[in-house]
């Protein structure tokens, strides 16, 4: 399997996830350490976990394919998951726990491998 080619720098991107990891919720990070935060992180899952059967969305920042498993090609995949970039950074850095942001609602998960409870916090 091709490895992934990475568009945010490692260390630009464990910047911004530490930045974002020292804001309080008064003081919110700004927009574009928030967006390198999240882009990173998806990387970081894609890099974890290589595969595309399950589809990650964190609008308006990133969208990722990870998971190995059958490919999706066409229309809408059927394992998808998606959140917020508050709630995306919260379960990566291990501040929210994967069954928590479902049963909050904080999650949209659908199909049977869209769980990502294994692979979270990174």
């Amino acid at each position: 399997m091709a490895v992934a080619r990475r568009r945010i720098d490692v260390e630009q991107g464990r910047a911004a996830l530490a930045e974002w990891q020292g804001t309080q919720p008064e003081t919110p990070p700004s927009r574009s350490v928030l967006a390198t935060a999240v882009r990173y992180s998806l990387e970081e899952l894609t890099a974890r976990a290589p595969g595309n059967s399950v589809e990650v969305r964190v609008p308006p920042f990133g969208v990722t394919q990870c998971v190995e498993g059958p490919r999706h090609t066409r229309g809408t995949p059927p394992n998808v998951i998606e959140c917020d970039a508050a709630t995306w950074l919260e379960m990566v850095t291990g501040r929210m726990s994967w069954a928590d942001a479902v049963n909050a609602g904080r999650v949209a998960a659908s199909g049977l491998r869209a769980d990502l409870s294994e692979l979270l916090p990174l």
